[in-house]
């Protein structure tokens, strides 16, 4: 009986931290950064600033869920998040991960599906703190490039999409590598882990587990991105070959049994 409660207050916690979500990003677009673009001219301290306003709401939420009950967490190498310019690379297993990992990184920017632009609860965050999509071509691995050199922290899931939830391999797209070769820029990998999974790819919101589901994030130390030199690899074969590496890094990891949740 106990338990059949408690999922029951899950999902009513969780459809009300959803509505607060949307009704957030709505607000942001059609106040808040409305009011911030007529202050502040410059784009740059713009976007900034729209980060910053982001980072803190994405705390406020992630407060919010773990507050309610919807789940645990740990974090382990958080530390590692406190530097500038860093490639942050991370598996995708829930569609919160991205709202974790903001919330974590300061000065964090992110390579975002284009359908986001158009989605009336994230288009204006997205626009305001000029996040990057991932549907303009090469102009995004310009864009990821002249993002890092400027200090931001750029968050990427190299697989485009949630982790599938059948047991297959995930697939990793090549720009997340691209970025790091032709930017010279060392990885930063992040693993998730979440027992039982909470909002995985192809399940509706309202679907949510039969226990209370527990997060496992773990920033781990900085992978080397060997830059190619004359004579040897090119870009595109040393991008691959970065792919192939990160490919079996995360099967690898991911699969590692999660820790005990915390006490």
């Amino acid at each position: 009986m106990l338990d059949r409660l408690n999922w029951a207050w899950r999902l009513v916690a969780t459809a009300l931290s959803f509505t607060c979500f949307g009704l957030g990003g709505v607000i942001l677009w059609v106040v808040v950064f409305p009011v911030l673009s007529l202050l502040v001219r410059d784009r740059v301290r713009l976007s900034a600033l729209a980060r910053g306003i982001i980072h803190q709401a994405f705390r406020a939420f992630i407060g919010l869920m773990h507050m309610l009950g919807i789940f645990t967490y740990e974090v382990h190498g958080l530390d590692k998040l406190r530097r500038q310019g860093l490639l942050i690379l991370a598996n995708h297993p829930s569609l919160i991960d991205v709202v974790f990992l903001m919330s974590f990184t300061r000065h964090a920017d992110c390579v975002v599906k284009a359908a986001l632009v158009r989605n009336p609860f994230t288009r204006g965050p997205v626009l305001a703190a000029g996040f990057i999509c991932n549907d303009t071509g090469p102009g995004m691995i310009e864009d990821s490039i002249a993002s890092l050199r400027s200090g931001n922290n750029l968050i990427i899931f190299p697989e485009g999409t949630r982790t599938p939830t059948n047991g297959d391999a995930a697939k990793l797209q090549r720009g997340a590598a691209n970025v790091a070769v032709r930017g010279g820029v060392d990885v930063t990998p992040v693993l998730i882990q979440c027992q039982p999974v909470l909002l995985p790819k192809g399940e509706p919101w309202w679907r949510v587990p039969e226990s209370r589901p527990h997060f496992r994030i773990e920033v781990c130390d900085d992978m080397p991105v060997a830059m190619p030199i004359d004579g040897g690899p090119s870009e595109a074969q040393a991008a691959r070959r970065l792919t192939q590496q990160l490919t079996d890094y995360f099967a690898v990891e991911t699969r590692r049994e999660p820790r005990p949740a915390s006490a």
